[in-house]
């Protein structure tokens, strides 16, 4: 990547990005893309799956993982080739992705509570883990993650409100130009990370020690501390990934023009590709019911062996 003046002063990114990466890129999100669809597909032939919220919020995050998917491929696309559009549509893509990128954590908190109910509460599972209380779940998620992209629309209407043709490729740091933005998104951010944290914690602490009670059996215990812990892993990546790009947006890295596509490049591949496998290893591989439609991934033949 280099830096080059125009004519009219304004400085323009241009990206030098060999084949290899670009193709090391794209393909792990298509295939990513479809392992998860190969999944949602699964869910849709076996509708008693759809009668059980475990099965419920695995298919939400599925969903928010590839509407993400989707939108950091387009995103990277737009920056490797340079594509120009009005600053409101790039508005409208880059709060989608932020909102699923956001909704992802805190499905996972959801996800680990239910576990929590169903080994510490077992006799209450029943009623509080319905598939009305599930639809509620989903929609506060939905709402929480939209919160502050609201409050920045808000804010963008009383204090620009203005249409241009942007200059530089769509990203966050071009559409929302003011230091308010950044603000905003900082303080919701940490907001965000410190509940869903304080959740996953909760919920494993409180299943190890229910491992250790007589009230549940141990196997099926420690099979939902191990999935809360791998929850918690996926956190972790999620977090190192908002950290080093609010560290970036803050101006902390210093980065030479030709080492911030290097920095950008690492922390696509790294942080957000690379962790999106990790819902279909968790669910897939250690879950019986979607065991064998991992055969098929390449085949393209799960409709002649997933069985209804």
């Amino acid at each position: 990547m280099h830096v080059m003046n125009s004519s009219s002063g304004v400085n323009q990114v241009t990206f030098q990005m060999s084949p290899a990466k670009v193709l090391l890129s794209i393909l792990p999100c298509l295939l990513f893309i479809y392992i998860n669809g190969v999944m949602l597909v699964t869910l849709l032939r076996k509708p008693h799956l759809l009668e059980s919220s475990r099965y419920i919020l695995f298919g939400h995050l599925l969903l928010t993982d590839t509407l993400q998917l989707l939108l950091a491929m387009l995103l990277y696309i737009f920056a490797i080739t340079i594509v120009s559009m009005v600053n409101h549509l790039c508005m409208l893509v880059v709060q989608l992705a932020a909102i699923a990128v956001k909704t992802s954590p805190l499905n996972l908190a959801v996800m680990s509570l239910e576990r929590y109910v169903a080994i510490c509460l077992p006799l209450r599972h029943a009623n509080i883990v319905t598939i009305r209380t599930t639809r509620i779940a989903i929609v506060v998620m939905w709402s929480m993650a939209s919160l502050d992209s609201f409050v920045q629309l808000l804010l963008f209407v009383r204090l620009e409100n203005s249409s241009f043709v942007m200059s530089q490729y769509c990203s966050r740091n071009n559409v929302w130009r003011l230091k308010i933005y950044t603000t905003i998104d900082t303080i919701f951010t940490i907001l965000y990370f410190l509940i869903v944290g304080v959740i996953i914690f909760f919920t494993y602490i409180a299943i190890i020690f229910a491992v250790r009670s007589a009230s549940t059996t141990v196997r099926e215990a420690s099979k939902a501390r191990n999935t809360v812990m791998l929850h918690m892993f996926q956190l972790c990546l999620c977090l190192t990934s908002t950290l080093f790009n609010m560290i970036y947006t803050g101006g902390l890295l210093n980065l030479k023009p030709d080492m911030e596509l290097n920095f950008h490049y690492a922390l696509f591949v790294g942080l957000i590709i690379f962790p999106k496998f990790l819902s279909p290893l968790i669910y897939g591989l250690r879950d019986t019911t979607f065991t064998h439609v991992f055969c098929n991934y390449f085949t393209f033949g799960c409709n002649r062996n997933v069985q209804s």
